[in-house]
């Protein structure tokens, strides 16, 4: 015969175990922007650092947003190299006076 008796158990059992509970759902909800830590080091030059900077602008975007910001960073620098190749305009020729 056993010695349990109702009432003699010190635990108490509300009759769920833990290895029984469900796992939590999974959530669909996007994961809000994250910056991705990529340093952006000063090239000296202001219009190349200005586009760099913007790439910062991408990390407060939802993946989806980071496209037009890249490609306005990539625009913006193939104009900074087109106007390093572009030649400078001639300097204006003195005006000469010839009096005889």
């Amino acid at each position: 015969m056993s010695d349990w008796m109702p009432g003699t158990d010190t635990a108490q059992h509300d009759g769920t175990d833990e290895t029984d509970a469900a796992p939590p759902a999974p959530s669909f909800d996007p994961v809000p922007p994250a910056p991705l830590g990529v340093a952006r080091t000063p090239t000296g030059h202001a219009g190349v650092d200005a586009r760099l900077e913007r790439l910062a602008d991408a990390d407060h975007l939802a993946a989806d947003g980071h496209t037009e910001v890249y490609e306005d960073v990539h625009r913006g620098l193939r104009d900074e190299l087109t106007a390093l190749d572009a030649r400078p305009a001639p300097a204006p020729t003195p005006a000469h006076d010839n009096r005889s």
